[in-house]
């Protein structure tokens, strides 16, 4: 396991180690299930203190990469929790780019998963696809739409690519947009929902261009929503 067994140079000794783990990912070294050396252990073959193995741990742990079993060891996880802390999310809402960017994220990242989930979908995952615009429909006449009605309608749709990576990062990219979504609630609740039944329509009829055309027309309401959140 050469990743973890070269002594790290100098620097931020927490992050470096971080690296060495990450790197025993790419190379294969370690892997889902697999449990990391013991704490002394791995603090002596990276020549740093037991103190930034533990740090790094405690790191690793909150983002969701592996769990810490008691007397027992720390073990890669199966699955890396989606409720872990997001390093990503963090970066990009501090990087704070111009709506034009944000604009053009969305513009080249959405149309592409709702093609992939339009061709993997499961008859239950349309039906759910469905269900979520009726919900909306139900709290827009109440009164009590909010961001989080018109999001379930595009978390349903990422779900259905049945991609995690596709997932992963596609749920980071719609809480990019939440703020801006939640201005459009209020502003325009019902244009979503039209905007929600003609993807839906392309998306259950499997028309490429019009599930295209469908999702385009939807960000200019969006797009004016951005020009208020920033």
């Amino acid at each position: 396991m050469q990743a973890l067994t070269k002594p790290v140079k100098t620097g931020s000794v927490v992050k470096l180690i971080l690296d060495r783990i990450k790197e025993a990912l790419i190379n294969k070294e370690l892997k889902a299930g697999d449990y990391l050396p013991p704490e002394a252990e791995l603090a002596k073959s990276l020549g740093v203190g037991k103190t930034s193995v533990r740090e790094a741990i405690k790191m690793l742990e909150a983002m969701g990469v592996v769990e810490v079993r008691q007397g027992d060891g720390t073990f890669i996880k199966e699955k890396c929790d989606v409720n872990g802390i997001n390093s990503l999310i963090f970066a990009l809402l501090i990087e704070q780019g111009s709506n034009i960017e944000i604009f053009e994220l969305r513009e080249m990242f959405e149309p592409a998963y709702m093609l992939m989930a339009m061709k993997k979908a499961t008859p239950e995952d349309i039906e759910l696809i469905g269900d979520t615009i009726k919900l909306l429909e139900d709290n827009i006449r109440l009164g009590r739409q909010q961001a989080e009605d018109d999001l379930a309608f595009h978390y349903a749709i990422l779900n259905s690519t049945h991609n995690p990576f596709v997932i992963s990062i596609g749920s980071t990219v719609l809480e990019l947009f939440k703020a801006s979504i939640g201005t459009s609630m209020k502003r325009i609740p019902q244009t979503a929902v039209e905007d929600h039944k003609k993807i839906f329509k392309a998306f259950c009829d499997k028309n490429e261009m019009e599930l295209f055309r469908a999702v385009m027309a939807s960000f200019e309401g969006w797009k004016s929503s951005l020009e208020e959140t920033k």
